[in-house]
């Protein structure tokens, strides 16, 4: 068979040709994404290299040598750098196979018709050959794909880092994502070690759910949402599934102002609580604390001066009146409300109170001095790597107060 190829060399050059510009045809014909990237002399060209590569494969293995397999690894990269869907590539070499042996029983015919059955053994072979170079061609595809996408997701997640760093001016890398000049956005930053992680990759969204677009770092993961006609509470229901910590910006009208929410959201997540589970915290829900969390300095003296005679007592003591304070004034000063949530009577939570009143020097019939224990109570449960200060959890978010009850100090009226 190795002599028959030898002899009718010159016919099957030119029968290729011929066969080369057929397959182009048809290849146009049934997938236009040979047209946008190749055009029909590329392709031609192409698809001519491709039936000479399975030709002198064969003519390798007939020798028993291995097929060169460099050429089709190299084609298979270049048409994905190129942008050609792997299907297509496939589809035309399958094609390609079948008229390969076709021209070569017709160069065998027209040489010597009765050489004909002495080519069948080298079917088998032929198709071996057709499946490397396949294989190899697919491998070169997928190395080259997987490189480009390696490479997209550096320029993305380079892109992201600018708008969200503030690293010079937006406009570019918020055009190349994907977002609009003008819109609502927000910002999310998870803490870092979150046990969950992005719930779906990034994308346009639909109209259930705003596009986020992730970014994630070894300091935590940050998600940059375009909300559209969202509503900033669908970013707590996005991030719920999570199980992290979390803290949210307020919506911010242009990319130019998302390196700001980005600031805001990490200083928002400094108001969760490190325990007690996942939560996610918007910071127009929690401006109070934001407020303490980002003047560390002002917030130990904060702590000092108003509560720093609560925070000497014994640890039991100091325990029970802080969560007292707390509980009251999430239950909006109803004594009644905080006596139901703490499990004690009332006439008890107002004793603890006063107690409370005795020490701080505050009174909680003044607005302004209940200002000043609500700032200096956030502190402590800010100050998370002194556990001897921190309070238990305080009790979620009280509903509406009860019937009858008068938000009012526990001070009885002189």
């Amino acid at each position: 068979m190795e002599r028959i190829i030898e002899e009718i060399r010159e016919d099957l050059s030119r029968r290729i040709t011929v066969t080369a510009d057929r397959l182009a045809d048809r290849t146009l014909a049934e997938d236009p994404a040979y047209a946008a990237l190749l055009g029909r002399a590329g392709l031609r060209e192409r698809i001519r290299l491709d039936l000479r590569q399975s030709v002198e494969g064969l003519e390798r293995a007939l020798r028993g040598l291995p097929v060169e397999l460099a050429d089709a690894r190299a084609t298979g990269a270049l048409l994905a750098e190129r942008g050609l869907p792997l299907a297509s590539l496939l589809r035309a070499r399958r094609h390609g196979g079948r008229m390969v042996w076709q021209t070569l029983g017709e160069a065998v015919a027209a040489h010597d018709p009765a050489a004909l059955p002495r080519l069948l053994p080298a079917a088998a072979l032929l198709w071996d050959v057709l499946d490397q170079l396949t294989d190899a061609l697919s491998d070169g595809y997928r190395r080259a794909e997987t490189a480009r996408c390696d490479r997209e997701r550096e320029h993305r997640a380079a892109l992201l880092d600018a708008l969200l760093d503030g690293a010079g001016p937006a406009d570019g890398p918020a055009a190349e994502l994907g977002l609009p000049e003008h819109g609502r956005f927000a910002v999310a930053v998870l803490a870092p070690g979150a046990p969950g992680g992005p719930g779906a990759p990034d994308g346009p969204g639909d109209a259930k759910a705003p596009r986020v677009l992730w970014r994630i770092r070894a300091d935590g993961e940050t998600a940059l949402v375009e909300l559209g006609h969202h509503p900033l509470e669908s970013v707590r229901e996005l991030l719920g599934p999570l199980g992290a910590r979390a803290g949210v910006s307020p919506v911010v009208g242009s990319p130019g102002d998302l390196a700001r929410a980005r600031r805001l959201a990490a200083l928002a997540l400094r108001t969760a609580p490190a325990s007690g589970g996942p939560c996610t915290a918007l910071l127009d829900e929690r401006l109070p604390s934001a407020l303490v969390a980002s003047q560390a300095e002002l917030a130990g003296r904060l702590r000092q001066v108003v509560l720093g005679p609560v925070l000497a007592l014994p640890a039991e003591d100091r325990r029970v009146l802080l969560t007292t304070l707390g509980t009251w004034l999430t239950c909006q000063g109803s004594t009644t409300y905080a006596a139901q949530r703490l499990y004690c009577h009332r006439n008890t939570v107002s004793n603890r109170l006063r107690r409370l009143e005795r020490l701080t020097g505050r009174s909680l019939a003044d607005p302004a001095q209940v200002v000043e224990l609500a700032l200096a109570h956030a502190a402590v449960l800010q100050r998370v790597h002194d556990p001897a200060t921190s309070p238990a959890p305080q009790a979620p978010p009280a509903g509406p107060t009860p019937a009858g009850t008068v938000r009012r100090s526990p001070r009885p009226p002189a």
